[in-house]
């Protein structure tokens, strides 16, 4: 299967980001990508944290026939109009506290239809005296990891587990999307800082794909945006050994992938360490 992670530099005109996204979803349709993921973010790199809050949605289950969800239904539209699965990297929806949102993850079917929705549960916090960010004050945590099946165009199944940005420093996470059977595929949007991403991003992408011996696609932002902060980039797709197969360091773009179930089902036979686990 084809996959495609879609690298932006996002601003705080939540139009020209939608434009962009759609613009990098037809380019990888084109392409051949049966699956194409956005950052996280995609829809709103602000000027200040809260500016999210304005434009917060409230979820919409059938987002193709809603007038109140412009940015759910560009996601729901895009994967319709190109026949792919859209992993909408995270937009924010209204949570039951005022001053908060959740940072959700949604899944679009090729009938532009919602698969499912993941709400970030690790809320990032960084601080270097330089640089202090604190996403629990805007951000309401999700609590229940998520992991859906999709159908490729062959006839595949294949496991899709997701998380975002900070989820990627907790392995038990992944642990958890494995219990019932093992991920397929593990997905990411991130927007990580410059200065963590350099240190620890793309080691904990490959730690990831090797300790769970599944595929890794981790779309990302990857620039310098309009407030100033810069994000780092290096959006890229992993086999399950750990080699990069495809990886774009900065600006805006299509990193594409195809995954090969059949090296990954060697892989799991020839080191079946998904089978000597003891805890958890």
């Amino acid at each position: 299967m084809k996959v495609a992670a879609l690298q932006m530099v996002s601003t705080p005109d939540v139009d020209e980001n939608l434009a962009t996204a759609l613009r990098l979803i037809a380019q990888a349709a084109q392409a051949g990508a049966e699956l194409v993921a956005l950052p996280e973010y995609f829809c709103l790199m602000g000027l200040r944290d809260s500016d999210k809050l304005r434009i917060a949605e409230d979820p919409a289950d059938d987002a193709l026939s809603s007038a109140s969800t412009p940015i759910q239904t560009t996601l729901a539209q895009a994967a319709r109009e190109h026949g792919v699965w859209v992993i909408g990297g995270t937009l924010p929806l209204r949570s039951p506290k005022a001053d908060r949102v959740f940072n959700s993850l949604m899944v679009y079917s090729p009938q532009g239809q919602l698969a499912t929705r993941y709400d970030k549960i690790h809320l990032f916090c960084f601080s270097d005296g330089e640089r202090r960010y604190d996403e629990a004050a805007t951000l309401t945590p999700g609590d229940t990891p998520v992991a859906f099946t999709l159908t490729d165009r062959a006839g595949q199944a294949w496991r899709v587990g997701l998380g975002i940005c900070y989820d990627l420093r907790f392995p038990e996470l992944f642990r958890q999307l494995t219990r019932e059977a093992p991920c397929d595929l593990l997905v990411l949007p991130a927007a990580f800082t410059h200065t963590t991403g350099q240190a620890h991003w793309e080691l904990l992408l490959r730690a990831r794909a090797v300790e769970n011996l599944c595929h890794v696609l981790a779309p990302a932002q990857g620039g310098t945006h309009a407030s100033g902060r810069r994000t780092f980039g290096h959006s890229m797709a992993i086999d399950p050994w750990g080699q990069v197969l495809a990886v774009q360091a900065e600006g805006e773009g299509v990193v594409m992938a195809t995954l090969d179930r059949e090296r990954q089902a060697t892989l799991r036979e020839q080191l079946p360490a998904l089978t000597h686990r003891v805890l958890g």
